[in-house]
Formats: structure tokens, C-alpha cells, sequence
């Protein structure tokens, strides 16, 4: 069975799988600067759809809850009332309420009335180069996997960049869909915490099977790449046609190459 994405904007992104729906790092605060311990960040572009346009979702997965790219003031109130919401550890202790916290490669299920099942692993993350954890914090991605032989797995990379644990990820699953957080994001040094270009492409290699869908490639300031530049680096490398890009608002059925 296909899967319907619909980009909301940056990171955020409504997954319909199955009848289940789905929504990564929830951002709907309307563009302005937002001030973070350590760094200022500057938002461009709203949300293409309103948090109550959405409607109900069964499971809100945040891949981390530190930065306000991922996670805003709209998005947290958005998260606190879904059904379920799957984050970091240390993340759903900070959030409280009823968020689950996974380490990575842990997992949590989702049923419906007819029997059938999501299992969502958690996977890992690394935002930015070798030793940033201490001032990143924990990041963890999501696979998607339908009990359902003809649904393909979905994984959603979170904030992260190429690293042996992404790679990981591509021995342990065969995944159709792939979503990588791209756009390059540099803020206090000259390195990138989310996938640049060779970063995507490396993911796309390592997931041979899968239609490549970026987000978080439009929005931010401090995104130093767009989706046009992945456009021209899959067309140059000769895997264009593995390339989904998608028009932020619209929900786009998205198949296995």
C-alpha cells in the first residue's frame, strides 16, 4: 500500500499509513526570531496548514524536543493533547504529561479496531559531527513498519547527519520511503547538525529500495541548503528519479521506486 505524505513545513510532515496518521516534529508558530540558550534563530516561513486543519493523529513522533526548529510553542501544545506522543527519554521526562520516551531501537505500537498494527522503532541520531552531543542533546529517528506484508516501512531520520548509526538503521530495515531532515542547518560552527547533499545522497545509497522525500530543507535561517540543491546534486549523481520533492500543504501518494 502507498503512503501519503503531507509536508506542513520545516521538519513537520503528516504520515498516513495504513489508516494511521502520524506527525513528525511539530512547528506552527508563525515566522519571527526565537532566541535559544545559546543561539538565535530566525523562522521565514509559516506553516502551510494549521495545527486544528489537521485534524486527530495517532501518534505524534518528536525527534527531539531542545530546539524550537523542531519543536515550538504551538507544536508543544499541539503534542501535549494528541492521543500519543514518542520522543527521547530524556525528552519525555522534560515533557511529562503522557510522552513515551524511547532509546534507540526500542519500540511502541499502535492497533486499530480491524487488527492492524504499526511498530515504531526508534533509531539513531546524531546532530552534527562526532562529540556534539553534550551541547546537542539526544536526537532519535523513527522507522514506521505496517503489520501489513503489502505497506512499506517508513523511516524519518530526525535530526541527524550521515553517521555509522544511520547506516545502521539501513542494515537492520528495507525501507520504501526514506525522509531525511536535510537542509544543512549551521548555527555556532563551521559544520552542518542535520544532511547536506553527499549526506542524503550516502542515505540514498545505503537504502537502495526506497523513494527519497526530504523535509526540513525550507523555513529556517540557518538552513544553508534547499530542496532545489538536492534537486541538482540527485539529477547530476544519476538518482533524480529517486528523488520526491514535496509542495509544502498538498498530500503526495508516495510508492517505492
Amino acid at each position: 500500500m502507498p503512503v501519503t505524505i503531507t509536508l506542513i513545513g520545516g521538519p513537520t510532515a503528516l504520515i498516513e499509513i495504513d489508516g494511521f496518521r502520524l506527525l513528525t516534529d511539530p512547528t506552527f508558530d508563525a515566522p519571527g526570531a526565537y532566541q535559544l540558550p545559546h543561539v538565535k534563530l530566525e523562522k521565514t516561513i509559516g506553516p502551510a496548514v494549521r495545527p486544528d486543519a489537521i485534524g486527530p493523529v495517532d501518534a505524534v513522533l518528536l525527534s527531539h524536543d531542545q530546539h524550537s526548529d523542531n519543536l515550538d510553542n504551538s507544536g508543544r501544545d499541539y503534542l501535549l493533547k494528541a492521543k500519543r506522543a514518542l520522543t527521547t527519554e530524556a525528552g519525555a521526562k522534560r515533557l511529562g504529561g503522557h510522552v513515551e520516551g524511547l532509546a534507540p531501537w526500542a519500540t511502541a505500537h499502535l492497533k486499530d479496531r480491524d487488527g492492524n498494527s504499526l511498530t515504531i522503532t526508534a533509531t539513531p541520531a546524531r546532530h552534527g559531527p562526532a562529540g556534539i552531543e553534550p551541547l546537542s542533546g539526544d536526537v532519535i529517528g523513527f522507522v514506521v513498519s505496517s503489520s501489513r506484508k503489502d505497506t512499506t516501512s517508513v523511516y524519518i531520520s530526525g535530526d541527524t547527519t550521515w553517521f555509522d548509526g544511520v547506516a545502521e538503521v539501513a542494515r537492520r530495515f528495507r525501507c520504501g520511503v526514506v525522509m531525511p531532515f536535510a537542509g544543512a542547518a549551521q548555527t555556532r560552527g563551521p559544520f552542518h547538525l542535520t544532511m547536506d547533499t553527499n549526506d542524503t545522497i550516502e542515505t540514498a545509497r545505503a537504502f537502495p529500495d526506497a523513494m527519497i522525500v526530504p523535509v526540513h530543507t525550507e523555513g529556517w535561517a540557518h538552513f544553508r541548503q534547499n530542496s532545489e540543491d538536492l534537486r541538482k546534486t540527485f539529477d547530476v549523481l544519476g538518482f533524480g528519479t529517486r528523488l520526491r520533492l514535496l509542495e509544502p500543504g498538498v498530500p503526495t501518494v508516495v510508492e517505492a521506486p
